[in-house]
């Protein structure tokens, strides 16, 4: 009998709370306090504070069904098993069981014939091999043989360790469960903090931090190789083959990307998210112009909003917000689809015309040399030829400078595409590498600056995950937000609510419902109530109450979002309460003078201040 999605992710929420751990709602995909990424990459993304020491209300022993974004491998969705969006299963020991106890777990849920059934002899692991960081992992390897696994190898630190993602914080080894060469768990030991002048201190508080993927699980346990035959995409794929009057046999790619694309989509958008030029908006305009750009490959004429139905017959139950949302999500999608779909045409044939004044590269050289690239860690979307300090040669695939330049589109030629045609980088770089040909991308990045300061989005490395900054300057202004909020329930009215918030370490984003622009008289006011509550120097004191008692005691919560059964109540004097779980200063002196820079509209009926600390 096959295993559904709900079938998995409810024997391990099920398995987990046999074990003590409390089960804990999913975040939304904006992460409100980590400035070093765009999405929630990863279930431990909303546990950052815990994770550093911070007490959770619900204890040390969490499990949890996260959704999560991972753009870095948007280019290699198309295969059997990449995926913009997906769900992660996760649990977590937070200062409490550690390495024993974590393994004992993963492997009684995987071969247990109450759980996952799994026969141990299809099982292998790999643990960290050691270096002059930190030992050999033999204790690992111990437990793994006494639970009678015999298939046990040591890799380095590239593959057997975890962060930090920045340059300092809780990092440490890992062992990776695999069934017939398909890994599918992840056990993270975060013994170790690494230190500035990169030195590797054992933590005092050791946590353990795992990860099972839904979609690859599923596909594991009912013996497919195609994590799109399986129940969280078969429904979406045959509504593109009624659409397409094609074959999902023949078509693959295509129809991968459309349905990974537009799930994403669906789901970003659901989050409060619209298409536009910067960080979220930007991605979320890449994922549904690159799955346009497949529809018509494949002579899909009706909207792919089509799709949505099928998206949300396989969620909602889950996440309430994408049933709630479902007008927003098919206007935008369809107002973004109809933007493009104007000027997609145009612009291909506008493509194609430069692809016709270069020499494309012989097929076979041209392969060989994007394969050296990828082993030498070159990003692959960009070929800087003469700046490279990759240790390859075009040489060893036998082409010459002389050919490489014949086929380089320029930077400027590739802008165009952009700014006429809508053409994002990503989907150029498609375009060109089909035709076995290169686009100057550290060209195209500078007529892009030089045109107009447009936020870095794609190329500016904030896809990878990272742990939440707790700087000085990110307390401050994380505390502004708690002002900011009731400042704006108090000057424009109690039905302002919270949809969103994002923190920097230099400065604040808030996003709120509001049907209209803010005067500026509004603006100097609310401005002025912030400054007057930094003045009178407040404490900032918490609590821990069940989420009942936190609501009954009039406690603010961000519209939308879930919350566990117990909470964390910050409250700044008598002005205001929240429930909120990032960094604060511990009173309203420390933050300094609050400033209004912009105020603008990021959705229907969403209005969003950015805002300074000096």
């Amino acid at each position: 009998m096959k295993t559904t999605r709900k079938q998995l992710i409810q024997k391990y929420i099920d398995f987990f709370k046999s074990k003590n751990h409390k089960h804990i709602p999913s975040a939304p995909l904006i992460p409100a306090n980590d400035p070093t990424v765009l999405f929630t990459t990863a279930g431990m993304h909303p546990l950052v504070p815990y994770l550093l020491g911070q007490k959770h209300p619900l204890g040390n022993r969490l499990v949890s069904v996260q959704k999560c974004i991972r753009t870095g491998d948007i280019d290699e969705v198309g295969d059997e098993s990449h995926h913009t969006f997906f769900e992660m299963l996760g649990n977590w020991s937070l200062g409490d069981y550690f390495k024993e106890e974590a393994i004992e777990y993963s492997y009684e849920f995987l071969t247990n014939k109450k759980w996952l059934n799994i026969p141990k002899e299809k099982l292998s692991v790999t643990c960290f091999k050691g270096d002059k960081d930190a030992p050999k992992d033999t204790e690992s390897e111990k437990i793994w043989r006494d639970l009678g696994i015999k298939k046990i190898s040591f890799l380095p630190k590239s593959e057997n360790w975890w962060g930090p993602a920045g340059k300092t914080g809780p990092c440490g080894p890992d062992t990776e469960i695999f069934v017939n060469g398909f890994e599918i768990w992840n056990d993270v030991f975060m013994e170790y903090n690494k230190t500035e002048s990169e030195k590797y201190i054992p933590l005092s508080q050791k946590n353990v931090d795992t990860g099972m993927g839904v979609e690859r699980t599923i596909s594991i346990l009912n013996g497919l190789n195609d994590d799109y035959l399986t129940d969280c995409f078969l429904p979406i794929i045959k509504e593109i083959e009624k659409i397409s009057g094609k074959k999902y046999g023949q078509n693959k790619r295509s129809m991968r990307i459309i349905a990974d694309h537009i799930k994403a989509a669906t789901m970003i958008i659901a989050d409060g998210v619209i298409p536009g030029n910067t960080e979220q908006s930007y991605v979320l305009r890449r994922l549904i112009r690159r799955a346009v750009r497949y529809a018509k490959e494949l002579g899909i004429k009706e909207s792919l909003t089509k799709l949505v139905p099928n998206i949300l017959e396989i969620y909602q139950e889950d996440y309430p917000e994408l049933k709630k949302n479902k007008k927003l999500i098919l206007e935008e999608l369809e107002k973004e689809e109809k933007r493009f779909k104007e000027t997609l045409e145009k612009g291909l044939r506008e493509a194609n015309k430069i692809f016709q004044t270069k020499i494309p590269i012989e097929k076979k050289k041209f392969l060989k040399l994007m394969n050296l690239a990828e082993k030498s860690e070159i990003f692959r979307d960009t070929f800087k030829k003469k700046k490279s300090k990759k240790p390859y040669s075009i040489k060893q695939a036998n082409i010459s400078e002389k050919e490489i330049d014949k086929a380089t589109i320029d930077g400027k030629e590739a802008f165009l595409l952009f700014q006429s045609f809508g053409f994002p980088i990503e989907i150029i770089i498609e375009l060109v590498r089909e035709e076995n040909l290169f686009v100057d991308v550290e060209d195209y990045n500078n007529a892009m600056l030089s045109h107009q300061k447009l936020s870095q989005t794609s190329s500016a490395g904030r896809f990878k995950s990272g742990l939440s900054d707790n700087s000085e300057k990110t307390k401050k202004l994380h505390t502004a937000t708690h002002l900011l909020n009731e400042s704006l329930r108090k000057v424009l009215g109690p039905q302002v609510k919270q949809k969103g918030s994002n923190i920097t370490p230099e400065r604040l984003r808030f996003d709120f419902n509001f049907d209209r622009k803010l005067t500026d008289e509004e603006k100097n006011k609310i401005e002025t109530l912030v400054n007057e509550k930094i003045k009178q120097a407040l404490p900032v004191t918490s609590e821990e109450l069940s989420l009942k008692e936190a609501l009954k005691s009039g406690a603010q919560a961000e519209f939308g979002s879930k919350y566990p059964d117990k909470v964390t109540v910050f409250s700044v004097g008598d002005f205001s309460k929240e429930i909120c779980t990032g960094p604060h200063v511990s009173n309203t002196k420390e933050i300094g003078k609050f400033k209004i820079i912009k105020e603008e509209s990021v959705a229907a009926g969403v209005r969003r201040i950015k805002g300074v600390v000096e």
